[in-house]
């Protein structure tokens, strides 16, 4: 059976996020998921994330693609993660590419196209400029 893992905040869940769990779903047979804790996210990008941690666990959870979800609290230990979860492959968005090379020691690496002209921080954007709303 190969595993595959991927790792993300998956705040603001969107269309982008289901395409490359499900690509990457299709790369092998059981795919895990690391879902950013809220310290580690605002470590990375300097805000909280819009949902909790808890309810972005039960998001990705019930998505019928994934197989197993655990909170990722340190970029440090990505290596550990994929070791403890027995991958095979890392999957990660191709706005990281070369960024995970160095887990090639450990499993294969690959970067999936991400969806065009979609992101999170984008929709945060668009949400928060109040000329976007229409009443």
């Amino acid at each position: 059976m190969k595993r595959v893992i991927t790792f993300g905040t998956f705040d603001i869940f969107h269309v982008g996020h289901i395409n490359i769990l499900e690509r990457a779903k299709a790369l092998g047979d059981y795919l895990i998921v690391g879902v950013s804790s809220d310290e580690l996210n605002f470590s990375k990008k300097g805000r909280k994330p819009v949902y909790s941690e808890a309810d972005r666990l039960k998001i990705i959870s019930s998505l019928k693609c994934v197989d197993e979800v655990f909170v990722e609290h340190s970029l440090e230990l990505k290596g550990e993660y994929i070791k403890d979860h027995q991958a095979h492959l890392l999957v990660m968005g191709d706005d990281w590419a070369g960024q995970f090379d160095q887990f090639n020691q450990i499993c294969d690496v690959t970067y999936l196209e991400r969806t065009p002209s979609i992101s999170t921080t984008e929709i945060i954007e668009v949400v928060r400029q109040p000329s976007n709303c229409h009443l």
